[in-house]
């Protein structure tokens, strides 16, 4: 559970270390196993999700988000969550990401929803990076 937001130079590493811990490998009747996990068109349907508000974020000149886009991404965390209990492997990767705490700490900040984003571009690089797959 994450206890305070994402950090501007530490995202990319926090990305990493999340798809290190769900690729290690571990030894089961004397094989090394790598772990299967989410497929990377399950995050891209979240990072999909994500892009849509992203572009009005953007878009918005204020340093605050209207009440639309805070709706919108409030609907973002329902769609995760509702994705989370179809597949528990999107779990899993949701809850290693930390992804609906981090939902749930943008409230109307505009940097923090980039941030965000940004952090789930981060966690599609590098699940390709480490061998996710469809």
């Amino acid at each position: 559970m994450a206890t305070e937001f994402l950090n501007e130079k530490t995202y990319v590493d926090q990305a990493e270390s999340v798809l290190d811990k769900l690729t290690q490998k571990f030894e089961k009747n004397g094989k090394w196993i790598t772990p299967q996990i989410v497929t990377t068109s399950k995050i891209r349907n979240i990072l999909s999700m994500a892009a849509d508000i992203y572009d009005n974020v953007l878009q918005n000149k204020d340093d605050y988000l209207s009440e639309e886009i805070v709706s919108r991404i409030e609907y973002l965390r329902v769609r995760i969550i509702y994705e989370c209990g179809r597949e528990p492997k999107v779990k899993e990767f949701v809850n290693a990401a930390d992804l609906l705490d981090y939902i749930k700490m943008i409230g109307n900040d505009k940097k923090k929803y980039v941030l965000f984003y940004h952090y789930l571009e981060a966690l599609v690089a590098f699940h390709k990076f480490k061998g996710g797959k469809d």
